[in-house]
């Protein structure tokens, strides 16, 4: 028979590598190539995966035996019937026919069951693994399947951040652009995650399949939850989309799905996992602690605010960080509903977020049993000693030093604290040790009581001898204490003593002439292009 013309097939996209959401990360090279195979063009690869290279096996004469080093090259390779000629120009025997006819049954089922063991369950009503296309055109194979409604509200988020300069608060640092994920939820709502909007200069959000980017604005941002809450105001946006729905908190061993732009490619990456930890973690961007659920999913960068599903489509949690250390694998974070619920009702009551409540206090471990006799516990009791009570917080009234815990809102807790549960980026490298020991350690004795740090003295010549004076805390000015940085400045605007004097941490003190301080003030502004002495919050009224 005379073989059906070779069709041509197009070349590979290189696929393009999607921008971290860390401004210092970049993609490995390795992700913008594409190999062609040894044996075969992409012209090749595209009839093959077309199912386009068939043969009539009765009008295929019997030749040599293939060797090792032929190519299969399809339907354009099989010749009409007639003389000799060269090796190349012989017929296919009837095993390699067969051999090239069945090849795109082979690959599309090799490829539909690399397919359901890649994402098991995301898109079947039961408990049954079902087949997850990997597809941006959602086929999987030859047969069209459509994803699931959900996917379509999993957007991604661009941002330019431009970040304060606190050591020169007058100015800022140079701006840079990350990207992550995001999804949509009711009533004209995105979630992200915080640090994918902090400091934040412009933000836009592009859905799936879109080549537009529309602008956000940001509504809330919860630091300590690591969760930002975004809306658009173009109608548009909003056409054809369906919100999300929130699913309770998931349990072990639960199968769950994150969605979203992760680093190596354009278009939205589906990684599947189980839940393997339910506890308080630590969360990073807020150096706070709260519920977390650690997933064996693959969570990369540019993942950071996708939404992670279970398998009937609810929402289960925020993906928001990984852990990277040279023993672990596999091991990412998402921030569960509860705490996703937390901060939509705080802003839906508030019209902001406000944050999470604390108790005030300080505990100890109650596991000694020496220490509970002492204290006249009875041998069944569990619980903490309280070791003090921060002044401003409500519990003050209730509460005092040696006070035992023994239950909080109905549930008893463990001599070692725990529950029923059981379960700013390089800030705290950079700051003084001290200082970060008072922000986390210290109690505060009014309600707006702050630190005052001197971050750092500008060259003058009133200045000199207090230049190496870096990141130190004032403790009084002029023998009256410092409350926070408003009170510092109205005690120095206001003062007539000859001599302005700041007492400093570690016993030191900056002492400057009041009048002379006052004339040099103007002069080193300008210097150092400050605008401005103090910002409006500060001058007095």
């Amino acid at each position: 028979m005379e073989a059906p013309p070779r069709k041509r097939g197009r070349p590979p996209k290189h696929p393009k590598v999607a921008s971290n959401d860390s401004p210092k990360s970049r993609a490995n090279s390795a992700f913008n190539s594409v190999k062609s195979p040894s044996a075969s063009s992409p012209a090749d690869v595209e009839m093959v995966d077309r199912g386009v290279a068939t043969v009539d096996s009765k009008s295929v004469q019997r030749g040599r035996k293939k060797s090792a080093g032929d190519k299969v090259e399809g339907a354009a390779s099989v010749k009409p019937s007639g003389g000799g000629g060269s090796p190349s120009d012989r017929e296919l025997s009837k095993s390699e026919a067969d051999d090239v006819e069945l090849l795109p049954e082979k690959l599309s089922s090799r490829r539909n069951k690399k397919q359901s063991l890649a994402n098991p369950g995301l898109f079947s009503n039961d408990n049954t693994r079902g087949h997850a296309p990997l597809f941006e055109d959602g086929t999987v194979g030859s047969e069209d399947v459509k994803d699931a409604p959900f996917m379509d509200a999993v957007v991604k988020v661009f941002c330019v951040h431009t970040e304060p300069n606190f050591s020169l608060p007058w100015q800022r640092k140079r701006q840079f652009s990350s990207n992550s994920s995001g999804f949509i939820i009711k009533d004209r709502r995105v979630l992200t995650n915080a640090h994918s909007v902090e400091h934040h200069t412009q933000v836009k959000v592009k859905k799936r399949g879109s080549d537009t980017k529309y602008l956000a604005t940001v509504l809330a941002i919860g630091t300590e939850c690591d969760i930002a809450m975004l809306t658009v105001s173009n109608d548009e946006f909003w056409e054809d989309v369906t919100p999300v729905d929130f699913g309770s908190l998931p349990r072990l061993q639960d199968a769950v799905t994150v969605v979203g732009y992760p680093i190596g490619g354009d278009t939205i990456s589906v990684t599947s996992g189980v839940v393997s930890r339910i506890e308080v973690t630590s969360y990073v961007h807020g150096a706070t602690e709260l519920l977390g659920v650690q997933i064996d999913a693959a969570i990369n960068a540019g993942n950071s605010g996708g939404p992670a599903f279970n398998d009937r489509g609810e929402c289960v949690g925020i993906a928001f960080q990984s852990l990277k250390h040279e023993d672990a694998e596999n091991i990412g974070y998402v921030i569960p509903t509860p705490v996703i619920t937390h901060f939509i009702t705080d802003y839906v009551r508030s019209g902001d977020y406000t944050g999470f409540p604390i108790l005030g206090i300080e505990w100890q471990k109650m596991e000694n049993p020496d220490l509970r006799k002492a204290l006249g516990m009875k041998g069944i009791q569990k619980g903490v000693r309280i070791r003090r009570v921060e002044p401003t917080a409500p519990a003050y009234k209730y509460l005092q030093a040696s006070d035992i815990l023994l239950s909080f809102d109905a549930e008893d807790i463990a001599n070692d604290g725990t529950g029923v549960w059981q379960y700013g980026k390089d800030y705290d490298y950079d700051a003084p040790v001290k200082l970060l020991d008072k922000l986390l350690h210290s109690m505060s004795q009014c309600d707006d009581e702050q630190l005052v740090v001197v971050s750092q003295v500008l060259v003058a010549d009133i200045n000199i001898g207090y230049e190496d004076i870096v990141n130190t805390q004032v403790i009084a000015f002029n023998g009256t204490p410092v409350r926070n940085l408003k009170h510092l400045a109205i005690m120095v605007e206001k003062c007539t003593d000859p001599f302005l004097r700041f007492d400093l941490e570690y016993q030191q003190i900056v002492v400057l002439e009041t009048n002379a301080a006052k004339a040099a003030t103007p002069e080193i502004l300008a210097t150092h292009c400050i605008p401005s002495a103090m910002s409006d919050d500060l001058k007095t009224s």
